[in-house]
């Protein structure tokens, strides 16, 4: 009897017995409690994530380019006006990186040569005179459209029928519509008298090329094409 209590009393002590290592079943459900294990079956993110990349990547190098037109025709007209009856319109046009084309109008001039200029401000708020000297970007003294040195408002001269009219076509590259230089924002002006050119000796011919006074002048703007 006192050997089966014994017994029965050891069986007890290997049942309650607290073990070294806890175990939690849920958590470690292998033989092995220091082996971690992962159960986890789904898709792994990054995977993914490189596959959409890849896709998109191949989306884009195949996908066209929207194409961006620019006009290659540039254009701007001034409309000249001034105290007396002397008005018209001029208009020009560039294309690409060209010179720029100036198609001239005015009546009411006296027959004869007139000097035509480009002048730095496009402001008349003193009517002609507030349009400033002539265009002049690079320092150079007055001389004729075809000179190496010259303002690049320097257009010349325009003749004048014996009605008064005068029509005329300038093709010049110095007066650009875009760019650094461009023209638009200043002043076209016609004068009383005709521009000597920067060869008449006189002390206004390399700064006026000693065209007398301002007849007529207009801003030049840009306009639709």
């Amino acid at each position: 009897m006192q050997q089966a209590a014994l017994a029965l009393m050891a069986a007890h002590s290997i049942l309650f017995s607290s073990p070294t290592t806890t175990t939690n079943p849920l958590i470690f459900p292998l033989s092995n409690p220091n082996t971690l294990h992962s159960s986890f079956t789904g898709v792994s993110l990054k995977s993914t994530l490189n596959r959409q990349s890849l896709t998109l990547s191949a989306a884009a190098a195949t996908a066209p380019k929207p194409l961006t037109v620019v006009a290659a025709t540039k254009k701007a007209v001034a409309v000249l006006k001034g105290t007396s009856s002397v008005e018209g319109v001029v208009t020009l046009t560039q294309e690409d990186d060209g010179p720029t084309t100036v198609n001239v109008k005015i009546t009411g001039l006296t027959p004869g040569p007139h000097g035509f200029h480009l002048h730095e401000f496009g402001d008349t708020t003193n009517g002609c005179i507030s349009t400033g000297p002539h265009f002049n970007p690079n320092g150079h003294t007055h001389g004729a459209p075809e000179d190496e040195i010259r303002h690049a408002g320097d257009l010349g001269n325009i003749i004048a029928n014996a009605d008064g009219v005068a029509e005329a076509t300038i093709v010049d590259n110095q007066i650009p519509l875009t760019g650094p230089n461009a023209v638009v924002g200043r002043a076209l002006v016609v004068h009383e008298l005709a521009d000597d050119l920067g060869k008449g000796g006189h002390e206004l011919s390399l700064s006026t090329g000693n065209a007398g006074g301002r007849l007529a002048c207009g801003v030049v703007g840009l306009t639709p094409i």
